[in-house]
């Protein structure tokens, strides 16, 4: 059954936002008068329209949903399937459970296509800001095998460990970020009025100034005279650049490739697209996916586009009878430990959990260059502003030191 977004008064005169069943508009209208309220607008959940208002804001911009709200309603989803329940019953109880509107709206829209005669992953797939293509192709594969359940008693634990990694990350930034922000607007207070007065007192004793308080006043200057266009100009790169990176694949695959380069970062692009790519390939050959099918929708998944134009080769190769973990190894992008598992999995005939060991192997390796970076990035902040700071200080304090000697 179709749902509606509903804008409605009481008789009191309050306003009414929400989501309701209905075969149309119309008899959406009359439940609403039968709830004692009355109705002003009524939207099909789907509709996109150019009206301002609760509604089409939300779909008109399409935010991504939060992975952690995904992650809850997979577990539901998984857990109601498990009790036997039929999938249009699932997804309205699952409904009745959230309390966001927006989740139960997109709920409500897919259980509306389920009983239009959709599959399960059809309909989620025309919402993709809320369910991805590895989404999608799971509970696809998982209705084809009859275990949907199990399948997404995996999703939800994949999901839920996506959004704890993104959590972590988020929060250890928090700090280092406010120590930035800080001393950026520390330095550009003192490079905009104290600096610019301590030159002004230097200029009139006439004497000749250091080095490094000549730098400093250069700097000073070009802040307070071109300030306001660098940041302009800063602002405009950005923009270009953010713009070249989505519509211009070779600069994008050029910027990919250079960033691979670079010590401890590249490091770690590396890992988390491995890893990535093993775990959405342990998860669609344990659905029953086939190999080449489960690659292929796995090398998609893969935000770096020189592996994962690798990793499409490497499946090139598999279709032409190469084994998985030697073309995999060819790639030079996958930790020697995971072709090694991999390969062990080949051997045994335990490739999904081998893959699913060589993803959470990989992950506890990324787990640990997070930390590690992290824990190296606080004190290397300090020690760069603190470094900024003596530059000052000393350009400052250095042509006292020569007035001294001078009338010493």
């Amino acid at each position: 059954m179709p749902a509606f977004h509903y804008v409605a008064m009481t008789a009191q005169g309050e306003k009414r936002k929400g989501v309701i069943e209905a075969e149309n508009a119309k008899q959406a209208r009359q439940l609403l008068r039968e709830k004692g309220l009355i109705p002003v607008e009524t939207l099909p959940a789907h509709k996109k329209t150019d009206k301002i208002s609760f509604f089409s804001k939300r779909n008109l911009f399409n935010r991504a949903i939060p992975t952690k709200e995904i992650a809850l309603i997979t577990r539901q989803l998984a857990t109601l399937l498990a009790a036997g329940m039929p999938v249009e019953e699932v997804l309205s109880a699952v409904a009745e459970q959230t309390e966001k509107p927006r989740m139960k709206s997109l709920i409500l829209s897919v259980r509306g296509k389920v009983l239009e005669g959709y599959s399960l992953a059809n309909a989620m797939g025309d919402s993709p800001h809320a369910f991805s293509p590895l989404y999608c192709a799971t509970v696809a594969a998982g209705e084809k095998s009859g275990h949907l359940d199990v399948v997404l008693q995996r999703l939800a634990d994949y999901t839920e460990q996506q959004s704890e990694m993104k959590q972590k990350i988020k929060n250890a930034l928090i700090y280092p970020s406010l120590m930035i922000l800080v001393s950026v607007g520390i330095l550009g207070f003192l490079l905009e009025y104290v600096v610019p007065k301590m030159v002004a007192v230097y200029s009139d004793t006439g004497q000749a100034l250091p080095g490094i308080t000549q730098v400093l006043i250069a700097i000073s200057a070009g802040i307070q005279n071109y300030g306001i266009y660098m940041l302009i100009a800063l602002v405009i790169a950005i923009y270009f650049f953010r713009r070249a990176m989505k519509n211009n694949m070779a600069f994008r695959e050029k910027i990919n490739r250079y960033c691979l380069r670079i010590p401890i970062f590249g490091n770690a692009i590396k890992i988390a697209n491995t890893a990535r790519f093993s775990r959405t390939f342990a998860i669609l050959s344990s659905a029953g996916v086939s190999v080449l099918e489960a690659m292929t929708i796995s090398s998609q998944l893969i935000t770096n586009i020189p592996i994962r134009k690798a990793v499409e080769e490497a499946t090139n190769h598999i279709r032409e009878g190469a084994n998985i973990h030697l073309a995999l190894k060819q790639t030079h992008y996958f930790p020697p430990m995971s072709v090694h598992l991999i390969a062990s999995g080949e051997a045994s005939g335990q490739l999904e959990a081998m893959l699913e060991r060589a993803a959470n192997n990989q992950d506890n390796d990324i787990k640990q260059l997070i930390d590690t970076t992290l824990t190296l990035f606080e004190p290397a902040i300090i020690l760069i502003m603190g470094a900024i700071v003596l530059f000052i200080v000393l350009a400052i304090l250095l042509p006292i030191f020569q007035l001294d000697q001078m009338t010493g």
